[in-house]
C-alpha cells in the first residue's frame, strides 16, 4: 500500500501565537513539508485546488512544480484538479511538463471539488455541474492516450486532429478520481477503469466499505481483471502522545470545521464530538504512531486499499506538523508496510536513524 500526504494547504491564525501567516510564509512551510515527506520515504504528496481566500493553492501544478526540485522520489499529485472549471488541454499540459521536471513523478487526482467558487470565477453555470465533469473528464483520458485527438463536445471548442504537447515522460499520466459517495461517481469511475479515491471526513469509515464493494463489482462486471486501485484519504495528525495529538490538533480542526459547517449548515466542532472521531472506529486518525497505525490497518480490513493519504490539515504551527510528517514516515509507514508485506528498503534506514 502506498502511503502519503495530502494538503489543502490552508490559510489563517496559527492556533498557538494568534499571528496571520503571510502567503509567502506559508508557501516556504509548505516546501519544507515537501522535502521532509520525501526524506522520510513517504510514496505521494498531493496538494489540493481552491479558489477562496482560507486556501492558498488555486494553481496546483505551479506548486507542485517547485516542489519538484526539492524533492527526489516522491510522487506529486493534486487532489484535487476541480476539472469541472479547467480547460482539459491545459491541465493536461501542466501536468506533463510537471512529469518532465520530475522526471516521471506526476499523476492527477480529478474531481468536481468541494467548494462551487471556481464555477462563476471561469463563467460556468452550476446547473451544467455533472456534465462538465464528464466531458472533460473524457477530453483529458483522451488527451492522455493520443498525441493527437479529435474531439467534441458540448461546454469546450471541439478538437479536428490536433496534437498536444508537451507529451509526459511517463507513457501515461496517472489519472484518478475522487469522490464524495454518490453511486453516479462510483460507478462512472468504475466503468472507465479509472483508480477510486475517497475521502472519509466523518461518520465510521465502515460506512463506506459499500462504495469501495460497489466500485469493485462494476469494474468486474465491466470485464477488468486487473486489481482495483482504491485510496482511502483521512484527515490525521500525529504526535508522541495520544493526548499531546489531542489537543495539538483541535483548535486548528476546529476551527476549520467550524468555518464550513457555518456555510453548509453544520453544527459548530466541540470537543465532545471531536473525541467521539478519535475513537477506534472513527474517522480521525488523531493521536499516537500506534493509534494511527491501527486505524489505518483497521481501514484496510474494511476496503482493502491500495493507498492512504492523510490529509494533515492546518493551520497548525510549522514544527507541530513537521513532527507529524516525521512520525508517520519514520514510525507508522514503516509499521503498515511490515504488517501488510511490503518491502521498502528506506524503512531499514530510517528505522536505524530513529533508534
Amino acid at each position: 500500500m502506498e502511503l502519503g500526504l495530502y494538503s489543502f494547504v490552508e490559510m489563517g491564525k496559527d492556533p498557538i501565537t494568534g499571528q496571520l501567516m503571510t502567503g509567502t510564509e506559508r508557501m516556504q512551510n509548505l516546501l519544507e513539508e515537501f522535502e521532509l515527506a520525501d526524506q522520510v520515504g513517504l510514496d505521494v504528496f498531493a496538494l489540493g485546488e481552491h479558489h477562496r481566500a482560507d486556501y492558498l493553492i488555486s494553481a496546483p501544478p505551479v506548486a507542485l512544480a517547485a516542489a519538484s526540485m526539492r524533492t527526489k522520489q516522491i510522487k506529486l499529485s493534486s487532489a484535487v484538479t476541480v476539472l469541472s472549471s479547467e480547460d482539459p488541454v491545459r491541465v493536461f499540459q501542466q501536468f506533463a511538463t510537471l512529469d518532465l521536471l520530475s522526471k516521471g513523478r506526476a499523476e492527477i487526482i480529478a474531481g468536481r471539488g468541494s467548494f462551487i467558487e471556481s464555477f462563476p470565477l471561469f463563467g460556468y453555470d452550476l446547473k451544467d455541474y455533472d456534465t462538465l465533469f464528464a466531458e472533460k473528464l473524457d477530453m483529458l483520458l483522451k488527451l492522455n492516450e493520443h498525441e493527437r485527438i479529435t474531439w467534441k463536445g458540448k461546454h469546450r471548442a471541439s478538437v479536428d486532429n490536433l496534437g498536444v504537447y508537451p507529451r509526459p515522460q511517463q507513457e501515461k499520466l496517472p489519472i484518478w478520481i475522487a469522490i464524495g459517495g454518490t453511486p453516479e461517481s462510483i460507478a462512472r469511475a468504475a466503468t472507465l477503469n479509472i483508480p477510486l479515491a475517497l475521502a472519509i471526513i466523518g461518520g465510521n469509515p465502515n460506512q463506506f466499505a459499500p462504495h469501495i464493494k460497489y466500485y469493485r463489482d462494476i469494474r468486474t462486471q465491466a470485464g477488468f481483471t486487473s486489481p482495483a486501485q482504491v485510496s482511502i484519504n483521512s484527515h490525521t495528525y500525529i504526535a508522541d502522545s495520544s493526548q499531546k495529538a489531542a489537543d495539538e490538533f483541535y483548535p486548528a480542526y476546529a476551527a476549520v470545521m467550524t468555518r464550513i459547517g457555518a456555510e453548509r449548515g453544520w453544527p459548530p466542532m466541540e470537543r465532545e464530538h471531536y473525541e467521539q472521531m478519535r475513537n477506534p472506529k472513527g474517522s480521525l486518525l488523531v493521536g499516537s504512531p500506534q493509534q494511527v497505525i491501527d486505524k489505518i490497518l483497521y481501514e484496510h480490513e474494511l476496503f482493502g486499499h491500495t493507498r492512504f493519504l492523510a490529509q494533515m490539515m492546518g493551520p497548525m504551527p510549522h514544527a507541530n506538523m513537521l513532527r507529524s510528517i516525521e512520525l508517520f514516515g519514520t514510525v507508522v509507514a514503516p509499521a503498515i508496510r511490515k504488517a501488510l508485506g511490503v518491502t521498502k528498503p528506506s524503512d531499514q534506514v530510517l528505522k536505524a536513524a530513529v533508534v
